[in-house]
This record gives structure tokens, C-alpha cells and sequence, in this order.
């Protein structure tokens, strides 16, 4: 088995493992490049945990991409709360974007998810994904979470990548919750290198505390998600500032002080699976579990 599973986010359900390979590959030679660890690992070492046909409408084909969605598709209750967490964050990096506090609304109506949509289409960082992506993009997070038969699915298919000779596992957005669970999933696993990309794991209520298994109180009476692998493993989470999906930057005071937490700036493109997987921090990050 390869020595590299790479884990993608949402929003991927037209793709696949090797068209998705062709994108990351490049991306990871080139942070492995910049952390002066040319020539470590060659493309046969790195497989893609691939899950996004699991979100395509059962039965057809996707003819143009994600379905017609609009703003009345937006469920009360999840969708919505995770759309305004979304909002708050951009607000709080982006000043063309108009705070919800502002607005004097929350989620509560109609009028006030079209209003958050209408704001995050005009953001930065959400600038050219058109409406009905967002809204799929937040039906995929929901499904993982709250549908057992998704969330089975993509375990199996990442149960089926990681094996024996395993060293590193690099997750990006959604998948980055996926490979958590994986790897807590396999206590006996190998793995020496957890790298999360643009993560949302930590973000209480909605992802952080329906993570399984689940967060234990602490001494100091905060949950506290269980560590994913041994002693001997080491966790680095990266994120960029201007990660609007990455809303919790600095992991620790979820998962406890042995996380590594880094800091990159990918540009316009902060969520960028690529843009992270070509930074020398990330790079390096990989480098070392491979040791």
C-alpha cells in the first residue's frame, strides 16, 4: 500500500481518485520541494481515499454539476447555523462583507439565509462558487454528520486505503473530520503523520461535538476529543487566516497542547487544497512522518 493517503473535502462528487490525484500530487511534490525534501516520495506512494460519488444523487448522472439549488433549499437547523458560521468568519476577514450581527438577523428566516448567501457570494473567499454550490457544499457537510449510511460509507472507503504501511495521512476541509475519525477508528494503525488542512474540527456543536467517538470532559471541564493514534504520531493542522471553513485556527484547546498548529497565507485561494499542500510548512510536515 502507499505510503501517503491523502483525504480530500467537499464538493468533489463529480471527480474522482485519479483526476483529484493529477491536482494533489504536483501540489505535495512541490511543499515537499520548498521543505528541502526533494526525491522522499514519488507518485506510486500516494493514493487518494476518494468518497465524493457517495454525495451524487442515487441513481442518475450529474448533468451540469451540483443540483439547481437556491436558498429556500437551505434547511433550518444545521445547514443554517453552519451558513451563518460561515458568515461571521468572512465578516471577521473580509471588510466588503457586511456582519449578520449587523443585518439584525440570524438564521431564523428565509430573507436571512438569502441574505447570508447573497454575502458570501460576494466575498473574498467565496468568490466565483456560484449559490447552488455553497448550498450543496453545506448538504455535504450535514449528510456526513447527521446520515449514517454517508458517514459509513466514507469510512469504509478510507478503512480500505489505510493499512499496514501507512505513514502519513494529509486530510483537506471535510476530510480532515473523515481522516480523524479513520485513525481513531484504528487504534493499531501506523500512522506517524496526521496533516489537517483547512479544518473545521474544531468548531463546537456543530462538527466537534458530533464527532465519534466523542469528546471526553476534562479536568478542567471542556470536552476534549480524543488523540488519533499513539504516542508517537504527530498532528500538524494547518489553516490560513482568511479560512472561512477552518473557523477554529488554533486546534489545541480541543484536542490538547501536542498539536502542532501552523500558520500559512495561500492568497485569494485560502482553501485551497493545493495552495496548502504546496506551502514548505506543510511540506515538511509530510517529510518528517515519512522518516
Amino acid at each position: 500500500m502507499p505510503q501517503v493517503v491523502c483525504v480530500h473535502g467537499i464538493g468533489q462528487q463529480a471527480r474522482g481518485e485519479e483526476t483529484l490525484l493529477k491536482d494533489w500530487w504536483p501540489a505535495l511534490a512541490d511543499g515537499l520541494g520548498r521543505a528541502g525534501a526533494t526525491g522522499t516520495l514519488d507518485a506510486s506512494q500516494v493514493t487518494m481515499a476518494f468518497y465524493g460519488d457517495l454525495f451524487r444523487p442515487a441513481g442518475q448522472m450529474l448533468v451540469a454539476g451540483d443540483p439547481p439549488y437556491t436558498s429556500v433549499d437551505v434547511d433550518a437547523g444545521f445547514e443554517a447555523d453552519l451558513l451563518a458560521a460561515w458568515w461571521r468568519a468572512a465578516a471577521q476577514t473580509d471588510p466588503g462583507v457586511a456582519s449578520p450581527d449587523a443585518e439584525g438577523s440570524l438564521m431564523s428566516t428565509p430573507r436571512s439565509v438569502q441574505a447570508a448567501l447573497l454575502a458570501l457570494s460576494g466575498s473574498r473567499f467565496f468568490a466565483g462558487i456560484a449559490l447552488r454550490a455553497m448550498v450543496a457544499d453545506l448538504k455535504q457537510v450535514r449528510a456526513y454528520l447527521l446520515d449514517e449510511r454517508i458517514r459509513s460509507g466514507v469510512q469504509a472507503r478510507l478503512h480500505a486505503q489505510i493499512g499496514p504501511e501507512t505513514r502519513v495521512v494529509v486530510a483537506h476541509s471535510l476530510g480532515t473530520v473523515a481522516a480523524y475519525e479513520a485513525l481513531c477508528a484504528l487504534p493499531e494503525h501506523g500512522v506517524r503523520a496526521l496533516v489537517t488542512l483547512g479544518s473545521p474540527l474544531g468548531i463546537r456543536n456543530l462538527v466537534f461535538d458530533r464527532l465519534r467517538p466523542a469528546p471526553l470532559a476534562s479536568h478542567g471541564g471542556a470536552p476534549r476529543g480524543l488523540w488519533p493514534g499513539g504516542p508517537a504520531l504527530v498532528w500538524t493542522n494547518l489553516a490560513d487566516e482568511g479560512d472561512v471553513v477552518a473557523l477554529v485556527k488554533d486546534l489545541r484547546p480541543r484536542f490538547g497542547p501536542d498539536v502542532c498548529v501552523g500558520s500559512v497565507h495561500n492568497g485569494t485561494h485560502a482553501h485551497s487544497a493545493e495552495s496548502y499542500l504546496a506551502d514548505a510548512v506543510c511540506g515538511r510536515a509530510i517529510a518528517d512522518g515519512l522518516v
